[in-house]
């Protein structure tokens, strides 16, 4: 939670105030449903009225996730488990009681309410107090009579009865506010705190959706690595291959013809040697499509600019990756502007892309922007699933905006650390 701005300190005291009316509110509401849910359960009327008190525990939960990313800058994931699709209103029933997130909600709230009357007390007393008395030498006078402090130990009196004898009480005002800006600013981030420890998923949910995520994200770079390896294999043996098959054909006919017609065996070697070349050149641009020579020896810099100078569209490319990060990552945005920029050529109908490479922290962020028609969407086996699936591989993800008529971004991050 941000508090360095003063209105972010109105915003948190704002908030302690509304709270204490929510959390007063929802507690009275809960509380008498729960507890006629308890004395009806013997009749088993109190098992679905159960479920209506959680659900509304988890609509009030709700509503307190958004004021508290609103108001205090804590965002608070939702916790609950998926309700099932079939089976009428049981399951659903079912799933309400056993999850317990549920329960974690209802707890929130009996806990809540009796630290909002801590935070509106707070609130309501010190801020008042310390404006009245930094305000105080322009009330003073106002008052039925003056103030007259006697001073201990000193024999002495201090009268309030002018505008600079009230200017020590101003400083006090002031004192007290400076001490009521950490106050406020601790209980919205113990609010915030709570917040997000018992109305967020809990830990092991949280680990258990990372391994999730991580499984499959393992399993689509399987799959874009095993289709990669076909791809390889498919260009070998209908591009390199067969050259050379037929460089030992006609290397074979030319042996044949070398005594009986040297001139025909030498057109043949000619041709030979011809193919031979071809095949070398195929094979160096498979190696390229690879792994770019230039990317691991001069950087993605250099690599790139190489790459957009062959686009057949105008392209405005940026980069700024420093330190250098890993050979994956490089490899995976080197790719990821190489297909995205091969998808563009073909289907956005642009006219200007604009490439825009930067390092983060813990990330290399990839941007791609067109001024095409848009409507891009990622479809299984299409050109963006594949971008996807590529990034997957360092679990990398890929977010598309492409709106009817443009324009469309493709925005990808990659870790630099796993």
């Amino acid at each position: 939670m941000t508090t360095r701005a003063p209105s972010n300190i109105a915003r948190t005291s704002a908030f302690l105030l509304i709270e204490f009316f929510f959390s007063t509110l929802w507690f009275v509401l809960l509380v008498a449903l729960f507890s006629t849910s308890i004395g009806l359960a013997v009749i088993w009327v109190g098992v679905p009225l159960l479920a209506v008190t959680l659900g509304v525990a988890r609509g009030a939960s709700a509503l307190e996730r958004g004021l508290v990313r609103s108001m205090l800058g804590v965002h608070v994931q939702s916790p609950y488990r998926p309700m099932p699709e079939e089976g009428g209103l049981v399951p659903r029933v079912k799933t309400v009681i056993t999850d317990p997130a549920s329960w974690r909600d209802f707890g929130y709230w009996m806990l809540m309410f009796p630290l909002s009357i801590v935070e509106f007390v707070a609130v309501v007393v010190f801020w008042p107090v310390a404006l009245s008395l930094v305000a105080f030498p322009f009330y003073y006078d106002w008052l039925p009579a003056y103030f007259i402090v006697e001073l201990p130990g000193r024999g002495g009196e201090w009268a309030v009865n002018t505008f600079t004898s009230a200017l020590p009480v101003t400083v006090l005002g002031l004192l007290l506010g400076l001490l009521t800006v950490p106050l406020v600013r601790g209980l919205g981030r113990l609010h915030g705190s709570l917040a997000r420890g018992i109305l967020g998923p809990s830990r092991t949910a949280v680990l258990s959706a990372e391994t999730k995520r991580l499984a499959a994200s393992r399993a689509r770079g399987v799959d874009s690595a095993e289709a990669e390896r076909r791809r390889i294999e498919r260009d070998l043996h209908d591009g390199a291959q067969q050259r050379l098959v037929s460089v030992a054909m006609t290397l074979g006919r030319a042996k044949t013809k070398m005594e009986s017609d040297p001139e025909a065996a030498r057109e043949l070697i000619a041709e030979a040697h011809t193919d031979a070349k071809l095949a070398i050149s195929e094979l160096r641009d498979l190696a390229r499509g690879i792994y770019p020579s230039v990317l691991g020896d001069r950087g993605l810099d250099p690599a790139l600019s190489s790459l957009v100078s062959k686009c057949p569209i105008p392209v405005d490319l940026s980069v700024d990756v420093e330190p250098r990060p890993p050979t994956a990552v490089e490899s995976a945005a080197y790719f990821t502007v190489a297909e995205t920029l091969t998808n563009i050529a073909k289907h956005a109908e642009a006219t200007r892309v604009g490439v825009k490479v930067f390092r983060t922290d813990r990330s290399v962020v990839v941007e791609v922007t067109d001024d095409g028609k848009g409507g891009a969407e990622v479809r299984p086996g299409g050109g963006l699933a594949g971008l996807a699936d590529r990034a997957a591989t360092i679990d990398g993800v890929v977010v598309v905006v492409s709106p009817v008529g443009g324009p469309t971004v493709i925005r990808t991050e990659l870790p630099c650390a796993w």
